[in-house]
């Protein structure tokens, strides 16, 4: 299979996007520094913290009748609306969290508390907030828990190994949309289309919070039940989880207050600013979608600039694991592995798995740090990476999580560090 290389950002542009970004050449004290951390939680929008800022010094209620209570409306408004069109989502019920976690667990005690079925259907390779809600309601109601196995080659699922534990008994499917230490995406689309020709009214349940800075999500293509993201890995702020909910799913019994309208989610009073912040995004990738001449609605707007997004770490991507003239890539350095590595890129979020040898996957974090470049450790006493990491037969490994604010000048320097570091241990 020949790589794809996807297609960079002219420089004039990506100048422009580094320049929207927080700390991308140095850290908050100054001192330079390459973050390619994002999948820890990504870089920050400088349009997305003012926003908030703005937003939450106004001491105002929403649920008042004054100017100022009404302006915070429409903020909350076309924050929702901005939910909505980032997964091309039409009625159900938009629900705004404290975490993108807390949102899966209620989601997923919803349906197995409520929906006919003896067994939850899941993969391996799920965060713990999907994995451990499914296993908590099956363990607390006696279904049973159906787990996906991983494939060692691609570090995802296939979708054959998901439908084959799917029956007419299963009331619950709960995916990752791409693997948070692999970067493989699920291939959500057929998943889900053959999933309901075996049970026609399956609910459905997605994590989207790793893979929604990366690619476009469609729930036209894709109509679930349930997904959720999280902005503070979609460069906004942390303290925010925003989740769409299917109408059949949002009127099935959950927490509320006795009031509030059957599909209403949201407990208290929301956070204005949270809104603010998903707008600041949408509009911000509506941006990178007319500097390729996109026009249109918003929805096309942002679709090009995903779009662009992806095609653009994809180059980066590719990059990092072939080289350049300026030196070897990752699968070219001596005493580099690169883990769970395949050639079909277009599959694949850019996220990587590397092995150093000889380092310790902790220590050789630490001497990337030395050179001012931030990675992480994925490591089997991580409640966060066990699971994973014992269904591909790997003890650990060292993330390396780019986003597409970063340039070839940027993975150029990564690979100049790595070969350093693998140099200086002897190789």
């Amino acid at each position: 299979m020949t790589i794809d290389p996807g297609q960079a950002f002219p420089a004039e542009l990506s100048r422009q996007i580094k320049d929207r970004f927080h700390h991308v050449d140095q850290d908050f004290t100054g001192r330079p520094r390459l973050f390619f951390e994002n999948a820890g939680g990504s870089l920050r929008l400088k349009a997305a913290l003012e926003a908030m800022a703005k937003v939450d010094a106004v001491p105002d209620s929403a649920e008042r009748i004054h100017e100022v209570a009404a302006w915070l409306k429409q903020v909350q408004t076309r924050g929702t609306d901005d939910v909505r069109l980032l997964f091309n989502a039409t009625g159900g019920t938009v629900h705004a969290s404290l975490t993108a976690s807390a949102a899966m667990f209620d989601m997923v005690r919803a349906v197995a508390e409520n929906v006919p079925g003896d067994n939850i259907v899941t993969t391996v390779l799920e965060h713990p907030s999907s994995y451990d809600a499914a296993s908590l309601y099956a363990q607390r109601l006696g279904k049973e828990l159906r787990v996906a196995r991983s494939n060692q080659v691609t570090g995802g699922i296939d979708v054959e190994e998901i439908l084959r534990l799917v029956d007419g008994r299963t009331c619950l499917l709960v995916l990752i949309y791409a693997s948070n230490i692999s970067g493989a995406k699920l291939e959500l689309e057929q998943i889900v289309r053959r999933a309901r020709e075996i049970k026609p009214d399956l609910y459905v349940v997605v994590d989207a919070v790793q893979h929604a800075p990366h690619g476009l999500i469609d729930l036209h293509k894709t109509p679930v039940d349930g997904i959720n993201i999280a902005p503070y890995k979609f460069f906004g702020c942390r303290g925010s989880g925003f989740s769409w909910i299917s109408g059949r799913l949002a009127v099935l019994p959950h927490h509320k207050l006795a009031g509030k309208p059957a599909p209403y989610w949201d407990l208290g009073s929301v956070a204005p600013w949270q809104f603010a912040v998903v707008t600041e995004i949408v509009d911000y990738v509506c941006w990178i979608g007319s500097q390729f001449g996109a026009q249109g609605d918003r929805r096309t707007l942002f679709a090009r600039g995903m779009e662009q997004i992806g095609l653009h770490e994809r180059a980066l991507l590719a990059r990092l694991l072939q080289g350049s003239d300026r030196g070897p890539g990752l699968r070219g350095i001596p005493g580099v592995t690169v883990l769970l590595d395949h050639d079909d890129l277009p599959r694949r979020d850019l996220i990587l798995a590397i092995a150093l040898q000889g380092l310790e996957h902790t220590q050789a974090v630490r001497e990337y740090e030395k050179r001012g470049v931030i990675v992480y450790e994925r490591v089997a006493s991580s409640i966060y990476s066990r699971r994973m990491l014992e269904s591909f037969g790997m003890d650990g490994a060292v993330r390396v999580s780019p986003l597409h604010c970063h340039t070839f000048t940027d993975v150029d320097r990564f690979l100049e560090v790595t070969r350093e570091i693998c140099a200086g241990f002897g190789r």
